[in-house]
């Protein structure tokens, strides 16, 4: 795991008192957050958010590097259960808003159930040896079974994933996608936006390469280690990536879309190495371990 660097790791309701007075002063209000938290926080302005400011201030509290205070969350789990109850929107309202606003709401949909979904069951404390004891997965039906109520529809977690969407011809989104696990995406301290979403889900495409849950090269051995994802969803990554079959003559399209969307964030060396094309590939194990923040993180 990586250490916690790019933001001071504070008691979660010191911060979620200096997010919502940034909040609030955007609104015209006149509270002002204060003490040291009130350093870390930046200015949002509302209408960048929209409907998705309250989980701003859920993700902003809660969330470091991808992982999550959960026990945290379950104790002040009232801002969050106004978003997802928030979300069940006239399916109409949706047929106004633009692609992007469409994606940021599906992606914040998905990551806020996750939420609940853990939090629901938390602590988790499951026995079967196929997953960690604390793995979403333990929790009956999380991807599958359970329904939710969003946009005018009873929808499962997976039905999110396989049907909205693939509707945006953009993988990257599936690298946006926490999962309630430390293989799935690094859950951001923040929510999608329209306006913001192609630069956030760049950087979510270039955090990969930094993460060894999702993509490692060991230059002596020739190798490359990616996350199932890649797998999980060939359909989606072929199709948006082609890959150069030029330099990389005989890869198959996985492997072409993989060095596609990773080559522009290696290192040089690793750059030169790669498109020496004598490499070999292979699908790391996923991690299921819960992205849990309390108590110091996941071990």
């Amino acid at each position: 795991m990586q250490m916690l660097t790019s933001k001071t790791v504070t008691t979660p309701m010191i911060v979620r008192a200096a997010r919502a007075g940034v909040l609030l002063l955007a609104l015209g209000a006149s509270l002002l957050p204060t003490g040291p938290a009130s350093l870390a926080a930046q200015p949002v302005l509302l209408p960048d958010l929209g409907m998705h400011a309250s989980l701003e201030i859920v993700l902003d509290t809660y969330v470091r590097e991808g992982l999550v205070y959960y026990r945290a969350l379950r104790s002040e789990r009232g801002r969050l259960d106004r978003y997802i109850s928030g979300l069940d929107l006239p399916p109409a309202a949706l047929e106004g808003w633009s692609r992007d606003q469409r994606a940021a709401y599906w992606l914040n949909a998905y990551n806020a159930l996750v939420l609940r979904t853990v939090i629901n069951a938390y602590p988790i404390t499951g026995r079967a040896g196929e997953y960690p004891s604390d793995s979403i997965q333990h929790v009956a039906g999380a991807f599958t079974a359970k329904r939710h109520r969003v946009a005018g529809r009873n929808v499962s977690l997976e039905q999110i994933e396989k049907e909205m969407l693939p509707t945006f011809d953009d993988p990257r989104m599936y690298f946006a996608l926490g999962r309630g696990s430390v293989g799935g995406g690094r859950l951001r301290s923040e929510v999608f936006t329209a306006d913001r979403l192609d630069s956030q889900l760049t950087t979510v495409a270039a955090e990969c390469v930094t993460r060894n849950e999702c993509f490692r090269y060991d230059p002596a051995a020739d190798r490359i280690e990616v996350s199932p994802i890649f797998g999980w969803r060939t359909d989606a990554f072929t199709k948006a990536y082609p890959g150069d079959t030029t330099v990389f003559a005989g890869r198959s399209p996985i492997e072409l879309a993989i060095l596609h969307l990773v080559l522009p964030h290696v290192l040089p060396s690793e750059r030169r190495g790669l498109r020496a094309n004598t490499f070999t590939l292979a699908y790391a194990p996923y991690d299921w371990r819960l992205n849990d923040l309390t108590g110091g993180g996941p071990r």
